[in-house]
C-alpha cells in the first residue's frame, strides 16, 4: 500500500495487488490428488468430495450430506460439518497448507440436538487418540474448528500430501458419527 498527498491536502491509500496464485495450478494438483481415492471406499464412508475456489483459496472438502442442516445442499448449509485443506496467497507465502475441521451452527442440524461446545468436546476427547498422526496439529479453538493444522507447502509433493490429509481424515470421519449419535433426537 503506498499513500499519496492530492493537490487539495487529502491522502489517498492506493492498493498495490501482489502477484496472486495460480490457481488453476493448485486446482489441478488438488484434483489429481482426489482423484487417488477409490470412490467405493467414498461411498462405503457416504463421503463426498468437493475441490473448488472459496474465498480465494483453492479448497478440498470432505463431508456427508448428512452432517448438515440441509442434505440437498451441504456445502452451502448454514449448518454443516466438513473437513478442509485449503492453500492461498497468504498460505503460499507461509510456505504452509492448511487443514482443518469445521462444525458450523450445528444446533440446524434437524435430527439433533446439539449443544456446540459439548460436540467440539466430545470429537476431541476422541480425536486425540489420532492426534499425532496430523502434523503441526491443534485442538484449542472454539466450537467452530475442531481441529486445524498444517503441513510444508512443497510445489512437487502438494497430490500427495493432499491426499494423505484425504486418506486420513476418511479414517477419522467415523468418530464424527459416533459423536453425532449422542445427540439424535
Amino acid at each position: 500500500m503506498k499513500t499519496f498527498r492530492t493537490p487539495e491536502g487529502f491522502f489517498i491509500d492506493i492498493f498495490t495487488k501482489t502477484k496472486s496464485m495460480n490457481y488453476d495450478f493448485y486446482l489441478k494438483k488438488f484434483y489429481q490428488a482426489v482423484s487417488k481415492i477409490p470412490e467405493e471406499i467414498l461411498l462405503n464412508n457416504g463421503l463426498k468430495l468437493s475441490v473448488d475456489i472459496v474465498l480465494e483459496s483453492v479448497a478440498l472438502k470432505v463431508y456427508k450430506p448428512e452432517w448438515s442442516g440441509n442434505p440437498q445442499s451441504p456445502l452451502d448449509a448454514e449448518g454443516r460439518i466438513f473437513f478442509s485443506v485449503w492453500v492461498n496467497d497468504e498460505t503460499i507465502r507461509e510456505n504452509k497448507m492448511y487443514y482443518n475441521i469445521h462444525a458450523f451452527k450445528l444446533r440446524t442440524l434437524k435430527h439433533y440436538k446439539i449443544p456446540a461446545r459439548d460436540f467440539a468436546q466430545n470429537f476431541r476427547k476422541e480425536f486425540l487418540k489420532y492426534q499425532n498422526d496430523w502434523p503441526n496439529v491443534k485442538v484449542n479453538y472454539g466450537p467452530l474448528t475442531l481441529m486445524e493444522g498444517w503441513l510444508e507447502l512443497e510445489e512437487d509433493t502438494i497430490e500427495k500430501a493432499v491426499n494423505e490429509l484425504a486418506q486420513r481424515f476418511l479414517n477419522i470421519s467415523p468418530i464424527i458419527d459416533s459423536v453425532l449419535e449422542q445427540y439424535e433426537k
